[in-house]
């Protein structure tokens, strides 16, 4: 195991040898597996990679309104966030289009309900990965 795995924001992705295209992901202290379905190739033991971008913000999602709820004392019961990723032509190109369903259970006024939408889209994630400043940096170990 890399020193890397035990710092908590490190994420460690490994081939396990148990499918064509089956990993193990360690964060943290969690064990993950992650793997391509059966119509890509894979064995369908786990989650695809995009399944885990959608359950990302999926998660900071419901965490942020759950966090915003508390702090300004709003009667939210239950945050659910229904995420589907796809393909779509836009002016002759291929773009990724993410859809987000939120549903806030709740004696919410609609303005609340407007505002817990405006938050939901500034959870960290949704930030991260549509605000055009993300950087990936990559080089080769040993």
């Amino acid at each position: 195991m890399s020193q890397l795995a035990h710092e908590p924001s490190v994420v460690i992705v490994t081939e396990n040898g148990q499918g064509r295209y089956q990993q193990a992901v360690e964060a943290g202290r969690h064990r993950l597996i992650a793997d391509e379905p059966e119509s890509m190739g894979g064995g369908n033991a786990g989650p695809a990679p995009f399944d885990y971008l959608l359950t990302a913000l999926g998660a900071c999602t419901s965490m942020t309104l759950r966090m915003y709820a508390e702090l300004k004392k709003l009667p939210l019961t239950q945050v659910r966030v229904a995420l589907r990723h796809q393909k779509i032509e836009v002016d002759g190109q291929k773009i990724d289009l993410i859809s987000r369903d939120i549903t806030l259970d709740g004696e919410l006024t609609p303005e609340q309900r407007q505002r817990m939408l405006e938050i939901a889209n500034r959870c960290p994630v949704h930030r991260t990965i549509s605000g055009g400043q993300l950087r990936i940096e990559s080089q080769l170990s040993a």
